[in-house]
């Protein structure tokens, strides 16, 4: 008898679970199985046909690969995962007994979860893990800035802070930040590590508000803040040691004095988290950077096209590190200290500010070498004549466009210029025209950094010179001769190009021609013969002109615009779009129509944000006139 193949059990519904069935499967609850999931990867998955992948069903269902769940099955946190479930029932039974005793002990002996092995087998190369450090950073400094809750414990709040602050240590060592943007979000970091972008954002300061329990999940949070937390720590270990850095940080000096010795931990902690100090160095360096040397291309520049690109870029990125470098920087109490700390340190610059607001300081306000004092109101009692008194927003500004900025736009009190963000594309729809003059500025001083003066060969000119003073009659005759000879060649070329009607091809050769001439002459053909020799009478006279030194003059022809019809142009455009759209494949065609809905978004959004733009313009320069008219009134009155 021939066996039967069932429905459903081969092909497309035999690939996946229900989230149902993997649940049975695995034997876990739905708080369980979502944890599980978030420290392993997995993540739902969606099918081609529904239909079949359900068994028939068309209601929509969170559907898993088959080979997810069975990767799973051989997971050992699926175990603790279990015994947490029994520990807890046991505590909730114990601490109904009145008996606290035993319900400390099990909540000593409660199981943990051990991440080492699952932070391995997702991040095989160091990498990959850099990849995915930008939820990772994100995330825990989110967490850091949150109080400690019922969901949210207080060690992963501090542990949350330490990373964080060892992390941004290590940009600052070595120098790795590149982007910086202020939004309503928060601050947007952007660093390069190991040749890969690391893009992260810190929260405001702001004091924390308990959200309601239907806005945010705070139990999923916490399972991928219980795993960036062992992947974070892997990362800084890796990161300090390629940078020779001790890892856990420490100081470079010696911390005996009368302040270290009723908790040295803590006093170690606040200075560390202050970010204005040198750690220790496992070669036994100072911390000072070292500017690094540009190794130059030998090779064929015409093999690859963008080693002059990659060479400025690399200049302007050496340039970009020391930025700050020589300014001193003088923090008030109303401006943020951590983040203009962070990116100060970052490019070379030493800054400080009141003892009383926070530890680490390294100078007074009353120090006459600072540059620079980072304001934010509008007047001041007291102000030094050797500093500039600047709103916080040149910092980001000066690092955004890769130089320092003047400050006068940004002075106390004064109306900011617009903030331009950094993360944008060259070929964006819609570029502000703030953001095209910087462009500008930044063309114009790579230009006049890479002009160079023409080099004179002195040996060169001192030859010239010298045939000049010896012979300059020889000079004069070789002159002579060269123009002679341009002539002619000119002139034959014109000869050998220039054809008349029912005249033969002639030949490169002028003799050839005339020989060949003179033998059909010779022939007896009379209709050739009359044609060749109006030729002959042409260019007798030519070669008969007596011959000049001067070269012969160009013919010069205005030429015709061409101007594109505007309606024509749409029109042929709608037709190539259209021919396009039915060159596309049938199982391409959803793809398609979503690229195409895409760009129509925006070239929209652009429109929108040109109009926009203009009509906020046109609204300010009549408030400009009329205020103008405004004074000239009370000027006159």
């Amino acid at each position: 008898m021939v066996k039967r193949n069932h429905k459903f059990k081969s092909g497309e519904g035999a690939m996946y679970y229900t989230r149902k069935a993997a649940m049975n499967k695995l034997q876990l609850n739905i708080k369980d199985f979502r944890q599980l999931c978030i420290l392993k990867g997995i993540y739902p998955r969606e099918p081609k046909h529904r239909a079949r992948a359900q068994h028939g069903s068309r209601e929509m269902k969170i559907l898993y690969h088959k080979k997810d769940i069975t990767f799973l099955l051989h997971e050992p946190i699926v175990w603790t995962l279990r015994d947490r479930k029994i520990f807890n029932r046991r505590i909730k039974h114990a601490a109904a007994k009145q008996n606290m005793n035993l319900r400390d002990i099990r909540l000593h002996n409660y199981p943990q979860l051990k991440l080492d092995h699952i932070v391995k087998e997702r991040y095989p190369t160091f990498i990959d893990a850099i990849k995915e450090l930008d939820d990772c950073m994100t995330l825990l400094f989110m967490f850091s800035t949150f109080p400690a809750t019922k969901i949210i414990t207080r060690e992963l709040t501090r542990m949350s802070r330490r990373l964080t602050v060892e992390f941004m240590h290590y940009v600052i060592a070595a120098q790795a930040l590149r982007k910086v943007f202020i939004s309503i979000k928060g601050y947007y970091f952007q660093a390069e590590i190991k040749g890969e972008t690391v893009t992260w954002i810190v929260p405001h300061y702001f004091p924390y508000s308990p959200h309601r329990g239907e806005m945010v999940d705070l139990s999923i949070m916490k399972s991928f803040g219980d795993f960036f937390t062992v992947m974070a720590g892997f990362i800084n270990y890796r990161l300090y040691h390629s940078i020779n850095l001790v890892y856990p940080p420490q100081f470079a000096h010696s911390l005996d004095s009368d302040e270290t010795m009723g908790n040295e931990q803590k006093f170690v902690s606040e200075r560390i988290a202050a970010l204005n100090v040198e750690l220790l160095r496992s070669d036994g360096g100072n911390g000072d950077t070292e500017e690094p040397e540009l190794l130059e291309w030998t090779g064929n520049d015409e093999e690859l096209p963008h080693v002059s690109q990659i060479r400025q870029e690399a200049q302007n990125v050496n340039k970009l590190k020391t930025l700050f470098k020589g300014l001193k920087f003088f923090l008030n109490r109303e401006v943020p200290r951590e983040p203009l700390v962070f990116i100060i340190r970052c490019f070379g610059g030493k800054v400080s500010w009141d003892k009383t607001m926070f530890v680490g300081a390294t100078f007074d306000e009353s120090d006459e070498t600072i540059t620079h004092q980072i304001v934010d109101r509008p007047s001041m009692e007291k102000q030094h004549i050797s500093r500039d008194y600047i709103q916080p927003q040149w910092v980001f500004d000066s690092v955004n466009q890769r130089r320092l900025l003047p400050t006068n736009k940004y002075f106390m009190g004064a109306v900011l210029p617009p903030h331009l963000s950094p993360f944008t594309s060259a070929n964006a729809r819609y570029v502000p025209p703030e953001e095209l003059a910087a462009r500008k500025a930044a063309e114009g001083e790579e230009e006049e950094e890479t002009f160079e003066p023409a080099e004179v060969n002195a040996d060169q000119e001192h030859i010239s010179d010298d045939e000049e003073v010896q012979d300059p009659e020889n000079e004069q005759e070789m002159q002579d001769y060269a123009l002679m000879k341009a002539f002619n060649d000119e002139r034959t070329d014109s000869l050998n190009s220039g054809k008349k009607e029912g005249a033969e091809d002639a030949t490169d050769n002028g003799k050839d021609a005339a020989e060949k001439k003179q033998q059909q002459n010779g022939d007896g053909e009379s209709d050739d013969e009359d044609e060749e020799e109006e030729e002959e009478e042409d260019v007798m006279p030519k070669k008969q002109k007596p011959v000049s030194n001067k070269p012969k003059g160009m013919a010069v022809r205005r030429g015709t615009v061409y101007r594109e019809n505007e309606a024509e142009k749409k029109i042929v455009d709608k037709q190539e779009e259209a021919l396009r759209a039915r060159m596309v494949k049938s199982r391409h065609r959803k793809l398609y129509s979503k690229l195409v809905e895409r760009e129509k978004k925006a070239d929209k959004n652009a429109r929108l944000l040109a109009n926009k733009r203009e009509r906020i313009e046109k609204q300010k320069r009549a408030e400009q006139v009329e205020k103008q008219k405004q004074q000239r009134k009370q000027i006159l009155a």
